[in-house]
Order: structure tokens, then C-alpha cells, then sequence
């Protein structure tokens, strides 16, 4: 049987990997992206948001030969660094063992996609806006600037398009399938921290900045060129809201009251909040994920997400990842690989929406509350006395292939085992004592019981 052609809608990080992927199993492959090639052409800032690359990203880089390029390009950031509010510091370790997330440039990374994927003959044709798919007959409406549109079928097509995926609206007026969209009532902006006159960063490098504030917050992270990008998450209405900050006078005496020890280190605030867009944080759902064995939807298209995990980029990364093990399994039989695709990654999807939504609340709230931050030294102290039992929810997420719904399942049965152990008073006086051991021991044994049912098994 000869082998499909495959049509891919959207160049981006996710479309890009898996032009690679599906190229060097010896698919034809065509992609069809709406902006100019940003390798020949500045897109724009002010909304990266950069990635933090963990685990499962890493994983499919290798599949399609690039981990090692962007390792030499990426920054390991070991934790949390907390500026709070009185002017103090807090550095909050991710793992218990020195492991890290890594700050990537999407833009660089996107571009050595591409640049990838064409050389292993992947086309891939620039500023081509898809209108609309006609879903039951895969044919595609693709408008050029400047001129009429034009029509193109696919044999089997794959929408890796974004949140706003022209596939996915298209699906949506297809029977029975059923989706959603959610706004967070708060908007981001870009804004930027440059080196210090003698060329080193202004702040430790190798950690995840937050300011955080209750119902807003700044985060920033580490570049390879010594800046630090920057992004303010705040409501778009409201007492503390973009609405509020539209003069000068106005961002001024906001970023000196509440983010004080960031200011004189922003000498381009002014500009920055001023020239980049505010953006909207959306997250969608759709079901199901494929039309019989014509069309599916991977990434951002299938599972948009909010950002607080670092997880949008990975999740889809991690689609390839799953679709490729599906292809050794099941050969070119894409009726069962688009099932068995839709079956297994539609409830991580799910998941991994939740899982970042809940981690805003808590980068947002929580960080800064001492009592959050002792439970995460008494889960780094349990990672390492039970380490066959007890993994916390975020290494889970960030550290290992463990699926997101089993991540998602277990944070009702460690929230009631902490709870267990803070109850008892402080954990780090307690642990040298007999009795306390005893029912910890006991506390351990009834929460591995309660979670050993889940599946963990290795998503990659």
C-alpha cells in the first residue's frame, strides 16, 4: 500500500516536529502556514512568552534530531526565585535533586524546525491563510495576500493551526462534536529586562523570576543573550487591571509600588508596556479530535492551554511523541492511529488544561504564603525518604512522562497526606521522632494504596 500524503496547516513549533517526524518515515509531507517565514522576515515581538522546556519536550526534540542543537541554546532554571512584596527574596528548588526546566527562545527553536524539516523535504508555503475546510471532503481554502483564493485537497490533513485552528472551527460544524472556549478574565504583556552594562544578567540566571501579588503577578525568564523576557499578567478590568494603567504617571507609580525592586532594572518599561500588545489567555476544548481517517487535530489546535505550567508547547510536543509510537504499532493503518491517537490524548488534554489552570493560582496566590512554601520542602523531604512511593505532583508534570490525568488524579490524595503531616506541626522536628515516623510510615502507605490503581505508565 502506498504510503498518504500528508497536509499539514500551520508551521509552528508543533506542525514543524511533526513534518519532521512523519518526513523521515518516508511521508510526502506539504505544510501550509498563514505568516511570512520568520526566518526571512521580522514577525514581531510582544508576545512570545518564552518556552520552559522540560521532560517530554526534550524527548520529542530527540525523535527529530534536535535535542542536542537546542541544549546548547537552552538555559536550565533550577527553581522558583520569589520576590516578594516587602522586598525580600525566596528561592523555591523545582525538583529534589537539582533538575530543571530550561528557558528556550520559541523563535529560535521554531526556526530550526523549519529549517529541519525542509531539509529532510518537507514543503512548506508561507503567508497562506486558511478560510475553511470542507471537513467530509478535506479540501482546503487558502487565501494569498493580495489575491483570489484558491482550493487545495488533502489526502490526509493534520491541523497544528493553534488556538484559533481553522480545522478545529471547521470541525465544529460537523455533527456531534462538541466544543468550548474559556477566557481567563486577565490579559499579558510582554516587557523586557536587559544585561547590565558589563554584559551579565541583572538577576540569577538560571531560576524562574516571579513577583508574586494575589490577583496579579510578573514573571520573567533567562535568555542566552543575558535578558530576561518579561510578562505581566494582570485582569483586563478591575481595581489592579490594565484598564487602569493608561498613562505614563499611571505604569509608573504602579510598578513602584507593587513590583519596586524590578523597576530600576526596566529601563525600557515605559516603551515596552506602552508598544506590546495586550494579549488574552484562552483555553479550549473539542471532541472529538479526528474526522474518520481524513483529518486530526495536534497541539495548541486539539488542547490550547493557559501558560502557567510551561506546558503548552510540551503537551504538543508530546501529541507527536504518542502519534509516533501509534505509527510503529499500527503501520499505516490511520483509522486506528487517529482512534487510538484521539483515545489517548484527549483525556491528558483535558488534563493538562486543569493542571495549568490550577498552577495559576498558585504562582499567582500561593507562592508567596509561608505555609505553601513549607509543604514544598516536606515534598522534596518525602521525595527523597520514600522515593518509590511518594513523587510530587509537579515532577510528575514537568520531570517525567507520567500522563497528566494520573498527575491530575493524584493532587486530592497528596493534598489530604500533607495536610496529615502539617497537622502534626513542624515536619523537620517531628521526623527524628519515633512515634511521628510511625505514622508517617502509616500516613505513606495508605497514599501509595490510594494512588497505585492509577495509570503511570510512560507517556513517551
Amino acid at each position: 500500500m502506498a504510503k498518504r500524503n500528508i497536509t499539514i496547516l500551520g508551521a509552528g513549533l508543533v506542525g514543524s516536529l511533526l513534518a519532521i517526524i512523519l518526513r523521515k518515515r518516508g511521508y510526502e509531507v506539504t505544510v501550509y502556514e498563514r505568516r511570512p517565514d520568520m526566518r526571512r522576515e521580522a514577525i514581531g515581538a510582544g508576545r512570545s512568552i518564552n518556552l520552559a522546556m522540560s521532560a517530554r519536550g526534550w524527548y520529542a526534540l530527540e525523535l527529530a534530531g534536535l535535542k542536542e542543537e537546542m541544549e546548547a541554546l537552552a538555559i536550565p532554571m533550577l527553581g522558583r526565585f520569589l520576590h516578594q512584596p516587602d522586598g525580600t527574596n525566596a528561592f523555591q528548588p523545582y525538583g529534589k535533586n537539582n533538575e530543571a526546566i530550561f528557558s528556550v527562545s520559541r523563535g529560535e527553536l521554531n526556526k530550526k524546525l523549519m529549517t529541519l524539516a525542509e531539509k529532510n523535504g518537507v514543503t512548506i508555503h508561507f503567508n497562506q491563510r486558511c478560510t475553511k475546510v470542507d471537513v467530509l471532503d478535506n479540501r482546503l481554502h487558502l487565501q494569498e495576500p493580495d489575491s483570489k483564493e484558491k482550493v487545495v485537497e488533502a489526502d490526509l490533513l493534520f491541523g497544528a493551526d493553534g488556538a484559533f485552528s481553522s480545522l478545529r472551527n471547521s470541525y465544529t460544524y460537523v455533527d456531534r462534536v462538541n466544543s468550548d472556549q474559556t477566557y481567563l478574565e486577565y490579559g499579558y504583556k510582554e516587557l523586557n529586562i536587559p544585561p547590565a552594562k558589563n554584559g551579565n544578567c541583572m538577576m540569577e540566571k538560571n531560576a524562574l523570576h516571579i513577583w508574586p501579588r494575589g490577583k496579579y503577578m510578573m514573571i520573567a525568564l533567562p535568555n542566552t543573550d543575558h535578558t530576561f523576557t518579561c510578562t505581566l499578567f494582570m485582569p483586563f478590568e478591575g481595581e489592579n487591571s490594565f484598564e487602569k494603567l493608561t498613562t505614563e504617571a499611571e505604569v509608573t507609580d504602579f510598578f513602584n509600588k507593587h513590583f519596586a525592586d524590578a523597576v530600576p532594572i526596566m529601563p525600557t518599561l515605559l516603551k515596552d508596556f506602552f508598544h506590546n500588545p495586550t494579549a488574552s489567555l484562552i483555553t479550549t476544548h473539542i471532541f472529538p479530535w479526528h474526522y474518520k481517517d481524513k483529518s486530526a487535530l495536534i497541539g495548541d489546535a486539539a488542547h490550547a492551554i493557559v501558560p502557567f505550567y510551561g506546558q503548552g508547547m510540551n503537551a504538543g510536543f508530546e501529541d507527536c511523541t504518542i502519534l509516533s509510537r501509534l505509527m510503529d504499532k499500527l503501520g499505516d493503518d490511520w483509522a486506528a492511529i487517529l482512534k487510538a491517537y484521539e483515545m489517548k490524548r484527549k483525556p491528558n488534554g483535558d488534563a493538562v488544561a486543569q493542571l495549568a489552570l490550577n498552577n495559576f493560582v498558585e504562582m499567582r496566590d500561593k507562592v508567596a504564603d509561608a505555609n505553601f512554601l513549607e509543604r514544598k520542602k516536606i515534598e522534596k523531604e518525602l521525595g527523597r525518604h520514600y522515593p518509590e512511593q511518594f513523587v510530587s505532583v509537579y515532577e510528575m508534570v514537568s520531570f517525567s512522562h507520567t500522563p497528566y490525568q494520573t498527575a491530575l488524579q493524584c493532587i486530592r490524595a497528596q493534598d489530604g497526606l500533607l495536610q496529615h503531616i502539617m497537622h502534626e506541626g513542624d515536619f523537620f522536628s517531628n521526623i527524628s521522632k519515633a512515634d511521628f515516623s510511625n505514622k508517617l510510615d502509616k500516613w505513606m502507605a495508605e497514599y501509595h494504596r490510594s494512588v497505585q490503581q492509577l495509570d503511570f505508565g510512560n507517556e513517551a
